[in-house]
């Protein structure tokens, strides 16, 4: 038989969760702050609890999807939800840091209440698709157990590891990767825009580029995964040679009057990188001073 499922918190987010839910045919209770809300779903099948308590009462499995780990506890810690959480299952897809999970976990522990975290590396459009992802991370027997209630929040659930931190860690890693790519962008559209170049030119090319600054990356992670920092006959550039380049791009940002504060910050990890004598080295060497 399937499990019953609780929902809490009905934001863009938590809204395409329970509709996956529902469309998947499991039994879904939810709840939001914002009665409105709530109470949307009730043609879809949805029972709308009045409280946090009555929906964790109702269910086996409670899936909360509010802003910040810190909204979660206010809803969940109550003596009145706690009771209703013992020998259930909380499935934690709000925002957080890693300690923050393991925090969690911890309460949970203590509480008879079974726990794993998550992130979803998807919009809500991409939920309950097959190409949409959430990563979990806590005891792999709880996700095991429950794998296919997690395939309807999208065909590719993954597990990432024992230590319950692991997801959101995970998460901030690719998060961190993506606004670095989007605060080059933006870089990038200045410089073409003070250079009187139309975006979409730019755009072609970038797409025509990307198998370069792909293969970089690829290159990047095995490097830094080995510690092969020094310049071999594999180096694609040394690190000398990607600064020649990157001190025309700071002169450019001067002559047009470019804001520069990104491209300044990592200036200052060439320099450390060259002052501590990795200047011929493989660009991979930076790594070393991100820590």
């Amino acid at each position: 038989m399937k499990p019953t499922i609780a929902v809490i918190g009905l934001g863009r987010m938590g809204s395409a969760l329970a509709r996956a839910f529902l469309a998947a045919g499991y039994t879904t209770h939810v709840w939001n702050r914002s009665p409105d809300k709530a109470t949307a779903f009730a043609d879809q099948g949805a029972s709308i609890a009045p409280s946090v308590s009555v929906a964790a009462a109702a269910a086996d499995i409670i899936v909360v999807c509010v802003s910040t780990y810190a909204d979660s506890d206010r809803l969940l810690r109550s003596p009145e939800a706690a009771a209703t959480l013992r020998g259930k299952l909380i499935v934690q897809v709000s925002s957080g840091s890693p300690n923050q999970a393991r925090e969690q976990a911890r309460w949970a522990a203590g509480n008879g209440t079974a726990y794993l975290d998550g992130a979803i590396m998807a919009t809500p459009d991409f939920i309950g698709e097959p190409g949409g992802t959430v990563l979990y991370s806590g005891p792999r027997a709880l996700f095991e157990a429950n794998r296919e209630v997690f395939a309807a929040l999208g065909g590719n659930p993954q597990f990432v590891g024992e230590d319950v931190g692991h997801a959101s860690a995970l998460d901030l890693s690719l998060l961190g990767q993506m606004w670095g790519a989007l605060f080059g962008q933006f870089q990038a559209a200045a410089i073409c825009q003070a250079e009187g170049i139309a975006l979409d030119l730019f755009e072609e090319h970038r797409q025509a580029f990307h198998p370069v600054v792909e293969g970089a990356v690829v290159d990047l992670v095995t490097r830094i995964r080995d510690r092969r920092f020094a310049a071999d006959a594999e180096t694609l550039a040394s690190l000398d040679v990607h600064y020649g380049a990157f001190g025309l791009l700071l002169q450019l940002c001067s002559e047009r009057g470019l804001h520069d504060l990104v491209p300044k910050a990592q200036d200052s990890l060439f320099r450390k990188a060259i002052e501590a004598g990795h200047r011929q080295d493989d660009f991979a060497a930076i790594a070393q001073f991100m820590r």
